[in-house]
């Protein structure tokens, strides 16, 4: 478990996705750079999406798509991984990730904290 405090991670079922929830949750500028990597990477853990955030804000980011089936998150060891939910959306809502990740690459994400 990622916290002995953390709350259990809550998924919902494929049959439960919601077309305005999955939406509402990829309108957020940020939300949409977190889909864009997790297209292109199966597995990213918390700590290394490079974004201009603070941890508590990527947090609430990433709950909001989890709860919305966008993706979901286990618990490795001390990190909270996460992955894009592709295969479900697609049965769920057939092109609409397609769809997403073909217009979201055009879109400008925010740019990575300058270290």
């Amino acid at each position: 478990m990622a916290s002995r405090t953390s709350s259990p991670l809550l998924h919902p079922d494929e049959r439960d996705f919601d077309l305005f929830a999955v939406m509402s949750a990829l309108t957020d500028p940020v939300r949409l750079s977190i889909v864009l990597k997790l297209a292109t990477e199966s597995a990213v853990p918390c700590g290394t999406f490079d974004l201009p955030i603070a941890k508590s804000a990527l947090s609430r980011h990433l709950r909001v798509l989890r709860e919305a089936g966008v993706i979901s998150q286990r618990d490795e060891g001390t990190r909270r991984v996460n992955s894009l939910r592709a295969q479900e959306l697609d049965r769920r809502f057939p092109g609409l990730l397609t769809l997403v990740l073909k217009e979201g690459a055009g879109r400008g994400a925010p740019q990575p904290v300058a270290g």
